[in-house]
């Protein structure tokens, strides 16, 4: 119950934090020169709450996040991790039985003691 309680609460404080950064005026570039007509006419105090409020909600959902995590039924998270651990060995046997070796052509080099066949590139092979 607290776990979901958390869920939504971290939903509710995502969309907020959305929604006061997209109000907040840019502090710098090209669009902060028309944002400059709300200091003039006496929207000081509106910046700096949306910016308490950002920081607010972010604190807020890094510690739902760690609640939400504590809270977490310790049972469900053993059953999904002892399935996640079947499907990943399942994953692999299929990835090892169905993967062939790798053959890279290999080019045959000559032996030292072996003299070449076949003459150097522009001149004739009975010329020598």
């Amino acid at each position: 119950m607290l776990y979901t309680i958390c869920i939504a609460l971290i939903l509710v404080a995502s969309v907020l934090v959305i929604l006061a950064v997209l109000v907040q005026n840019p502090k710098s570039g090209m669009a902060a020169n028309f944002g400059a007509s709300n200091q003039v006419m006496g929207v000081r105090e509106t910046t700096n709450f949306l910016e308490k409020f950002t920081w607010a909600m972010a604190i807020a959902i890094v510690v739902l996040s760690l609640v939400a995590t504590m809270a977490m039924d310790r049972s469900k998270v053993a059953e999904s991790n002892s399935e996640i651990a079947k499907d990943a060995k399942a994953l692999q046997e299929r990835v090892l039985e169905t993967e062939a070796p790798a053959t890279m052509p290999q080019a045959e080099i000559p032996a030292a003691d072996q003299p070449a066949t076949e003459a150097p590139a522009g001149q004739p092979a009975d010329a020598e």
